[in-house]
């Protein structure tokens, strides 16, 4: 048999997702994580709506002690909404998790935007 686990291990991830916004954040201020709604190829502004769905719940998260934001747009409570139903991409948990979050957006978004200038360099050179 296996001997147990060193005391000082932490807590093993698991993904859980109940399908409820207000019971996910919950989940997430009990036991820590984070919770994402990405942009995706057909929802290019994600799902979830800004003024009363990812504002307020990230309004919660960083009375906590957390973070919320958009992923590439920075922090969602400093986005200015335009439209009353406008959505935006949202993600929230702790601020170590979100920061982590917002780097890896900044690298891939960067990295994609300069494979796009080199198609058009390429396509102009045709």
């Amino acid at each position: 048999t296996n001997p147990p686990p060193p005391k000082y291990e932490t807590k093993r991830p698991n993904a859980r997702y109940v399908g409820a916004l207000v019971a996910d954040v919950h989940n997430i201020l009990i036991n820590g994580g984070i919770y994402g709604y990405p942009a995706t190829r057909t929802n290019t502004n994600g799902k979830l709506r800004l003024l009363y769905e990812s504002c307020p719940m990230a309004m919660i998260m960083e009375q906590a002690g957390g973070a919320g934001s958009t992923g590439s747009h920075g922090r969602i409570l400093d986005v200015m909404p335009t439209d009353i139903h406008q959505r935006v991409p949202t993600f929230l948990g702790s601020i170590e998790n979100v920061y982590e979050l917002d780097q890896f957006h900044q690298y891939y978004d960067d990295e994609f935007a300069q494979e796009e200038e080199e198609e058009k360099k390429d396509e102009k050179k045709k």
